[in-house]
């Protein structure tokens, strides 16, 4: 268990004469009894003395005062970091300087939030609450330490982190921290894109994602941040395929619907499956039509997640999401050949749990999602993806020249072996000969 070698090192350090308590997110957890996903120690050690007393520790950041212990046999790290005050974030995210110190109170009111400002004694289980975190987590109130403005100004990235405290554990902000919010918004353009990209996504995957959204946006951040997303808002759509509203309200309806926990990549792909509606919204004489919208909103996703610094798979994969999310609408008309091709497409339970999750902030309507589910019960894996009937080389022995034409017969081969129209090599190789002679 970390937690009980978080409590040995907090014992170590005290046996050496230093303070040492858990501090920070884990302290809140303890409290919401929630089990923490890692654990931190505040100390007046500093970062030299802790490495004295534990070898094995990694110097991340020395010159803020923290370093990591590896648990032993576990991959994980407890973080102890010195007690400090911060001097000065010109960059708007880290301190230009680091003063150590070893008055834990001075330690806690450079912190974010007061639910995060607590300090915990492992061994009595005696809680230091300078910050009065305690009241807020009872009041379900996400607040700042000290003066909110100054704290988001210190590290704008503070304001997502608040949006997405707030959604996790469903609370409200207190009037002072969400006015400064409003106010320091626009601030938020200078974080690195990496950073915004993980507490959004985070936001996403963490089962709040619908009411993360609404307080980006009505904090304002979500024009910052995502301005593609805030266009959503006020584009109509025709009811009868969309009676809960405009995109913006379709979108957050649809994070309502993921699953939880959700792929990241999925989460993204709900997010921007409908990105491309806005610039391409036009009333036609039947009905509103959005012309083209998927073709728009892969480009529009694709330049978004480069922006954003994911990863080439994480971006195809998105990608993907947005480009195929329509195709569930022909599913039921598909060739057997169409349909089990697109069954198998790459991570398709991602495809399939957008798809469920599209017709619950809509229509409501199932049919396709479960038909697709009683196909891929019915199709056994050697009936979807088959060992190929002939190959490159058969063709080049039946006097074909390699080229582009290939593929063209190597598909129509598979095509009729999927529809079952194809059983053997010679049948295969026949139906080469008939319908593409050399």
């Amino acid at each position: 268990m970390l937690k009980d070698f978080a409590t040995f090192i907090v014992q170590t350090l005290r046996q050496h004469g230093f303070q040492a308590y858990l501090v920070g997110g884990c302290v809140r957890d303890l409290l919401l009894q929630r089990e923490p996903k890692d654990f931190d120690i505040a100390s007046d050690a500093t970062p030299e003395q802790v490495m004295g007393i534990f070898p094995e520790t990694y110097a991340v950041g020395v010159q803020f005062g923290v370093v990591l212990v590896p648990a032993p046999e576990d991959q994980r790290v407890v973080e102890v970091a010195t007690f400090r005050s911060d001097i000065g974030y010109s960059d708007g995210r880290h301190p230009d300087e680091v003063r150590f110190s070893r008055d834990p109170r001075e330690d806690v009111s450079r912190r974010d939030f007061t639910i995060n400002g607590m300090l915990l004694d492992p061994v009595s289980g005696e809680v230091l609450d300078y910050v009065g975190g305690r009241e807020d987590l009872e009041a379900g109130m996400i607040r700042t330490i000290g003066d909110a403005e100054r704290r988001f100004v210190e590290d704008k990235l503070r304001m997502l982190r608040a949006v997405r405290f707030a959604a996790r554990f469903e609370y409200r902000f207190a009037p002072e921290t969400f006015a400064a919010m409003q106010k320091l918004a626009h601030q938020i353009e200078v974080v690195s894109r990496e950073r915004v990209r993980d507490e959004l996504s985070r936001m996403l995957t963490e089962g709040h994602g619908r009411r993360a959204f609404e307080m980006l946006d009505e904090s304002g951040l979500l024009r910052r941040v995502l301005p593609e997303i805030s266009a959503m808002k006020g584009v109509a759509q025709p009811p009868e395929f969309h009676p809960e509203g405009d995109v913006f309200v379709h979108t957050l309806l649809l994070l309502e619907n993921l699953p939880n926990p959700c792929p990241v990549t999925l989460a993204w792909g709900a997010l921007l499956h409908d990105v491309g509606k806005p610039p391409t919204f036009r009333v036609a004489p039947d009905r509103i039509r959005f012309d083209g919208h998927v073709e728009v909103g892969v480009k529009m996703a694709e330049k978004i997640c480069r922006e954003l610094r994911f990863s080439n798979d994480e971006t195809e994969q998105i990608l993907a999401l947005v480009e195929n999310h329509m195709r569930f609408g022909h599913a039921m008309r598909m060739k057997e050949s169409t349909l089990k091709r697109f069954i198998r497409m790459p991570a398709f339970d991602e495809h399939l749990a957008l798809h469920r999750a599209d017709c619950l902030a809509s229509h409501r309507i199932l049919s396709t999602y479960e038909f697709i589910q009683q196909k891929r019960a019915e199709i056994p894996a050697e009936k979807m993806r088959p060992a190929p009937l002939v190959t490159g080389d058969d063709l080049i022995a039946e006097g074909h020249v390699p080229g582009p034409k290939f593929r063209v017969i190597l598909t129509a081969v598979e095509d009729a072996q999927l529809e079952g129209r194809l059983s053997s090599r010679d049948a295969a190789l026949e139906f080469v000969r008939r319908e593409f002679p050399v």
